[in-house]
């Protein structure tokens, strides 16, 4: 499977590269773009996508929503496959993205993790068993994460929310006021060097459940990407995510 990597001179392109040279999911990487790379065919290195113009199968991106309107235009034209590895990303971003699956397979996730995928899961059957608690969602990240919160803490809180309809969320709790019932809390915390941390708290008056994933390695959301990728060059045009492919 030969892969674009698009934002590959960051740390999640860096951990896809280090994957694609130990040949898992047999990728390889035919083509590292980046803006702050220097254009270099026999290095296999491009400043930009529309300098590559080899075979490949499919694009990975792990570069910023800034690039969605480049990728998509890329993406159509080439007819590849295209896996949406950042967050961030405005409405607008989001319906270029599904104007393009119209015409090729677009896998978009907040989380590359299966992991996280699982967490989805649980969330929602925990919010159906609980209907009454109250829930708080809890991100932590590195200090360098633009977004906040995080894409993932925003997809747990769809996910909760499609079972639980009546809640509403509130970001980052202040003020005097108690707290709603129909609130679900989301709160990002940034420090240090923390790959990334996802609590989900479901409260009643006699007992609380609480549903954790800790990533210890951005390995593993190098290692979604390339499976997503490795399942996104079978299928027809659409959108896709992690429940399609798990499921």
């Amino acid at each position: 499977m030969k892969i674009i990597i698009n934002g590959a001179c960051g740390r999640m392109g860096q951990a896809v590269r280090a994957l694609c040279k130990s040949d898992f999911h047999a990728a390889q990487a035919v083509a590292l773009v980046d803006m702050n790379s220097v254009t270099d065919p026999e290095q296999r290195t491009y400043q930009t996508l529309w300098e590559f113009d080899g075979e490949a199968d499919c694009i990975i991106d792990f570069s910023s929503p800034r690039a969605t309107q480049t990728l998509c235009r890329y993406a159509q034209e080439k007819k590849l496959p295209l896996v949406i590895a950042t967050t961030g990303q405005t409405p607008e971003e989001l319906a270029m993205l599904q104007e393009t699956a119209k015409t090729v397979p677009v896998f978009y996730s907040a989380n590359m993790s299966v992991g996280i995928a699982l967490l989805v899961s649980l969330c929602k059957q925990a919010a159906q068993m609980l209907p009454n608690a109250d829930i708080e969602i809890i991100e932590t990240h590195h200090n360098r994460k633009a977004d906040a919160p995080s894409g993932t803490a925003l997809m747990l809180s769809r996910a909760i929310r499609s079972v639980r309809k009546n809640l509403c969320e509130t970001f980052g709790r202040h003020g005097q006021a108690k707290r709603q019932k129909d609130e679900i809390g989301i709160h990002a915390v940034r420090m240090g060097n923390i790959t990334g941390i996802h609590e989900v708290h479901f409260g009643t008056d006699g007992e609380t459940v609480t549903l954790k994933h800790t990533a210890h390695s951005r390995s593993v959301f190098a290692e979604g990407a390339i499976a997503a990728a490795a399942f996104l060059v079978k299928q027809e045009p659409g959108m896709y995510d992690m429940q399609s492919m798990i499921h």
